[in-house]
């Protein structure tokens, strides 16, 4: 055989596929940490149930962006900066106005931050400071491109943010017209900590893949949304609380339940790649879910995830993971069910531009290999001679 027609498997050393990057490490981070084996989450070291009652969401965005905790001066100053960026511009409203009402919203998001891109002067640069910059500006905006498009959708006009309150308070305010109380504003802000950052996950590391060609940001964000769109990663929440409202009662649960095992279907908001045991994002959630949605009125939503863990424990021994209860809480504080990934990356913009920024600074092309499993030695047929 001559050296022109040898196969590629017998001239390198036999290749290992690893599934999914299952237990690969492929960037070093010190932003967060996700113990599996110890069932807990950190934040720059910091276990993240010690953020939850005590903390705000811009307190956190602040610790992954700066890589400390801010002092009060500084925490005043993001906010205050946060708050004057809300507000998103006439243009994007004119094109969320322009886009099919059927659209996913997580498609909308996904379109509206490549939109934004097109008009920062900078949107093409790749530099740590001026991504700082740009990742202050998208994570003000979210909230306010999402509840946009949601009001438009309902034949609502937009509401314009209100800089005197909090990240979360505004969100609401924005989505519903009245400006919120404090036990649901608490308990979106919860939401929000919660998901902020949880080491390279699939979107994370979709952005961190982008960035790391020397693009930019914006194109580094909208490549995590198309990611976190997906019903595998952050599109799961939406699918839990479907499956919910579609049981519609305690007692029909464990029916319903048993028919996705017969049929080999997924019991959305459970199993973890990472956590085998319990995942802490999903206690967490528990307890808001309990005090929101006894607060609302809609306790119902709670038995009936109650019967559903119950057969899955009992049945699978799978626990719950964070989409299960935090749904819940969605659909509680008024977002719709389509809307619970835009809200999921809401929080999540502040961990991918985290993580954005800290490949900028250390960066290297990320670009693995596939095994080739297809024919050697073919050769081309002139199209005359094909059969």
């Amino acid at each position: 055989m001559s050296q022109a027609s040898t196969p590629m498997s017998q001239s390198r050393s036999e290749p290992k596929v690893v599934s999914g990057l299952d237990g690969v490490f492929v960037a070093q981070t010190t932003l967060s940490f996700v113990d599996g084996p110890g069932s807990e989450l950190y934040y720059r070291g910091i276990p993240v149930h010690e953020f939850i009652g005590t903390s705000s969401f811009e307190e956190v965005a602040f610790l992954l962006w700066y890589g400390k905790l801010p002092i009060k001066a500084e925490l005043e100053a993001l906010k205050k900066k946060l708050a004057a960026e809300r507000q998103i511009p006439s243009e994007a409203i004119e094109l969320i106005r322009k886009i099919p009402k059927k659209t996913h919203p997580m498609g909308v998001l996904r379109t509206l931050v490549s939109y934004a891109g097109l008009f920062d002067p900078q949107g093409g640069v790749f530099d740590p400071e001026v991504s700082l910059s740009q990742a202050y500006t998208l994570t003000a905006r979210f909230p306010g491109m999402i509840a946009a498009f949601y009001r438009i959708r309902e034949g609502k006009e937009p509401v314009p943010s209100e800089p005197s309150l909090s990240h979360a308070a505004d969100f609401l305010y924005m989505m519903h017209a009245k400006k919120p109380d404090k036990e649901m504003t608490d308990a979106l802000d919860a939401y929000l900590i919660l998901l902020a950052d949880h080491g390279l996950n699939a979107s994370t590391f979709s952005a961190r893949v982008t960035v790391a060609t020397q693009s930019d940001l914006y194109s580094a964000i909208t490549s995590a949304i198309g990611t976190l769109k997906g019903s595998l990663h952050g599109g799961a929440n939406q699918g839990a609380m479907e499956m919910i409202l579609d049981i519609g009662s305690p007692e029909k649960a464990e029916s319903y339940v048993r028919s996705l095992f017969e049929q080999k279907k997924k019991v959305m908001g459970f199993g973890h790649r990472i956590y085998k045991h319990k995942d802490p994002r999903a206690e967490a959630f528990r307890k808001l879910a309990r005090a929101v949605c006894e607060r609302t009125g809609q306790s119902r939503f709670l038995d009936i995830s109650d019967q559903v863990e119950k057969v899955m424990v009992e049945a699978k021994g799978i626990p719950c993971n964070v989409d299960f209860f935090s749904s819940s809480v969605l659909y509680a504080l008024g977002f719709p069910v389509d809307f619970f990934t835009t809200v999921f990356a809401a929080s999540r913009i502040a961990g991918w531009t985290a993580h954005v920024i800290e490949q900028q600074k250390n960066n290297k092309l990320i670009r693995p290999e596939a095994e080739y499993t297809g024919p050697h030695n073919k050769h081309f047929i002139p199209l005359e001679a094909r059969k």
